[in-house]
């Protein structure tokens, strides 16, 4: 976060952009915690959300990241 002095003596905040701690086509192994309103299966990285179609919920499968947003990810199983 970052505090800039704008006019009127204000202060307008920053928030500096946080990078994903995942990155595209990158192999992880994550458990499955949920599963997302869609049906799929979700599992979360320091805070990140990553969503796994065709998973099950205590599940812990290998993926390969095939999408990266700025709020979640989507992986699909690995063999």
């Amino acid at each position: 976060m970052v505090h800039r002095r704008v006019r009127g003596g204000q202060y307008k905040i920053n928030y500096a952009k946080k990078q994903p701690p995942v990155e595209l086509g990158e192999e992880l192994e994550v458990n499955i915690t949920d599963i997302c309103p869609s049906g799929d299966g979700m599992s979360k990285i320091r805070g990140y959300t990553i969503i796994v179609p065709k998973a099950k919920p205590r599940e812990r499968i290998k993926i390969k990241v095939t999408q990266v947003g700025e709020k979640t990810a989507i992986g699909e199983i690995s063999k």
